[in-house]
Formats: structure tokens, sequence, C-alpha cells
């Protein structure tokens, strides 16, 4: 079944046509247009923007009778964009795009099935699989029961970042007023589409370049989901917003446009926007690595003097290198412990002795590496790794 989708030109008409047409998505419960006008504002000067609602949603209001997937939903916008092209007289033409939360959702779904259509795309807010089904249902019993007005309270909370609603009121009052008139059984069937939805297993089909953007306080598809596309796919990287929960283009609009522009487009972004999102992404995965309590006392224990240097690591050792697609976590703990091993940096190697557990390696794993290191590394190197790892593991309560 594929459902009907409504879409508004956020473009100007004058240049329409000479610009690269850009497709943005919506999360659930939003509209286009109160979701991406304030972004596309930094955007319309270099694409013609088209913006879709779900059905239920914004300026959709047809809703199927019968239940879509989210490769319905696809089908459902590349007819309208295919349409949108046609009519730019780009009969057959490829699309850049960005959509947040279920909008990301169906960007995924686009690459995988119109890989040739789609040149590129910013993910935000999203996950190869978003939440789970029980969550779901739950969610539609809520809505069937209640409607979506009862849902605001929840998503004001979910959806934005502390403080938000007090700096920014109209902004959050218009996506919590579009939640509250989404019509109900567009905003459950949307649900259940989402409910269905698990593309893990294809993620490295996709070739496009892809941007994952996270909101560092996103609690529905937090920085690990969108670091798990962007190392999935063949082509992707990740960027984490500070002070960003869960509708990043409305948060961050001035942001999210130059991250856009910049993926897109190949437009190199102000070096701040750089550093802080690779900071933030390096923060992220510092402590899901090493854990809060040896990051919190890190930070706890910097001063004027180690400050920069701290800072510095958190960028550059964890947002650049440790982000990076080429190699999963356990490869690259297993590397660090050999070269902890190979160059004597013992306190080091305790602690990726633990990063190396959270990382998913085993004892056993963890015991064929350092015998290895006895032949390559040395025996005297080896036998104070096996000592410094044995204490380890006995504090894990796993010797």
């Amino acid at each position: 079944m594929t459902p009907a989708i409504t879409a508004v030109r956020l473009t100007g008409s004058a240049r329409r046509a000479e610009l690269p047409l850009l497709v943005l998505g919506p999360s659930l419960g939003t509209s286009a247009s109160t979701l991406w006008t304030a972004c596309a504002a930094g955007l319309t000067d270099v694409f013609d923007v088209l913006a879709w609602d779900l059905p239920g949603h914004g300026h959709n209001k047809s809703v199927p009778d019968e239940p879509f997937t989210m490769a319905d939903l696809a089908r459902g916008v590349l007819a309208v964009v295919t349409d949108v092209l046609e009519q730019r007289g780009d009969a057959g033409g490829t699309f850049g795009y960005a959509g947040d939360s279920v909008g990301g959702a169906v960007g995924l779904q686009l690459l995988l099935d119109a890989p040739e259509r789609v040149d590129g795309a910013v993910l935000l807010c999203t996950g190869a699989q978003i939440g789970d089904p029980a969550s779901w249902a739950a969610r539609i019993d809520q809505v069937r029961a209640s409607g979506t007005p009862a849902l605001v309270a929840g998503s004001a909370e979910r959806w934005f970042a502390p403080g938000f609603l007090d700096r920014q009121p109209a902004i959050g009052s218009a996506l919590l007023h579009a939640l509250q008139d989404t019509v109900d059984a567009g905003y459950a069937q949307v649900c259940q589409a989402l409910a269905d939805f698990d593309v893990r297993d294809r993620l490295g089909e996709i070739a496009a370049p892809v941007l994952a953007v996270a909101g560092a306080v996103d609690p529905a598809t937090p920085p690990s989901s969108l670091e798990e596309i962007a190392t999935g796919v063949r082509d992707g990287r990740v960027v984490v917003l500070d002070d960003v929960a869960h509708l990043a283009p409305a948060e961050a609009p001035e942001v999210v446009a130059t991250l856009v522009r910049q993926h897109l487009l190949g437009e190199e972004p102000p070096t701040e926007v750089v550093r802080s999102a690779r900071y933030d992404a390096g923060m992220v995965v510092r402590r899901e690595v090493l854990g809060d309590a040896h990051v919190d006392r890190a930070s706890a224990n910097a001063t004027d003097f180690t400050r920069d240097y701290q800072e510095l690591i958190t960028e550059y050792a964890w947002g650049e290198i440790w982000t990076r697609p080429g190699l999963d976590r356990r490869s690259r703990s297993l590397i660090t412990l050999t070269a902890m091993v190979a160059r004597g940096h013992h306190e080091e190697l305790a602690m990726h002795v633990r990063a190396a557990l959270r990382n998913g390696l085993t004892v056993e794993e963890i015991k064929e590496l350092l015998l290895q290191t006895a032949i390559y590394c040395g025996v005297p190197d080896a036998n104070t790794a096996f000592r410094i790892a044995q204490g380890v593991l006995a504090e894990e309560g796993l010797a």
C-alpha cells in the first residue's frame, strides 16, 4: 500500500529549476513547515527545497485504510519527487535528501530501494531501527485511546533539549500544536511502520555518502544509533550536536543548514562548527568506550594547565579516529591493546583492557592477543601485560 504524500516547496519560484533539488523529511508528529522552515532559510539560496508531510500530518490529511511499511512510505515520497523533477524538466533526475527521525528512516529506505536517485543524504536523530515493537504498540494503544493531544507532554520532554522551550517558546509551541493536530489514525499507522522497520543488516548496501547527525541529549535515537549508521554504510560519518535532543532542524537550524550544505555541496563549514561537532562526537565515544566514571574523573581533575590537552584528546583521538567508519570498535581495541603492550604504557593498558571488555572482546580474545604479543613484542612485555590484565579481570569479576 503506497500512501499519498503531500509536499510543500520552501523555495521561491524565481530560481527553482537552476538549483539542485533537496528533499526534507519530517519527524513523527511534526509537519514539514514547522520542523524545517527555519533551517530551510539557510538552504534556499543553493537548493530548490521540497519538504514532505506524513499521512495525517501537516497538509497531508489523507490516511490510507490499509497499513503501510517504511518501503511504502519511501515509494510515496519518490513518486512526489519524481513529479517535481519532471516539472523542473529533469525527468528521472537525482536529488539530495535530509530527514529527521522517521524522515531519516525513509531516507535510509530510499538509499536502499532507489540508490540511483539519491546523490547523498543527511540523516538526523534517527536509526536503522528506532525503538522496539513493544514500545510502538504501547504508543499506538495510547493514541487510539486518548488521541494525539495526550502525547504532547511526553513529546515535549523527548523532543527538546533542556531549556529549549524557555529559549524558543514560539518554535516549541508550533511543533507541539502540529502534534496535537495530527490525525490519530495517521500517527498510529506511522508508528506501526516504525515498529516493523529494521535495516541494520542492510546498511552495508548503501554506497551514497551519508552524514549522520545526532543530538547529544536525544533519548529516542541516541548518538550510538547514528554512529551505527555512519559505521555501517560504505561512506559515512557522524556528527553529534551539543544541547540538541530529537528535533535538530528546529533546535539548531543554522548548524544543521551548514552541515547539509557542506555534506551535499562540499562547502567547508565554519571551523568552530567542525571543532564543536568533532569534540561532541568524541565525548560520546569516549564515554561509551572508557565509561562515565573515567571520563568524569579526567574532567574533574583537569586544571588550567591540562584542560586544553584533555580537549585535544577528546576532539582528535576520540572524535576523529575512534569515530572513523573503517574499523569497528572491537578491532580498534585489539590494535590499541597491542600498541599499549609494545610501548610499555602500563597505566593505559589497564584502562584499555576495561575498554576492550566494553567493546565486546571476550576474556579468551584478550588472552589470545596477549599471547600474540609475547612473540611479536617480547616475553617481558607480555609478562607485565598479563599481570595487569589479570588484575583488571579480577576487579571486573571475570577471573
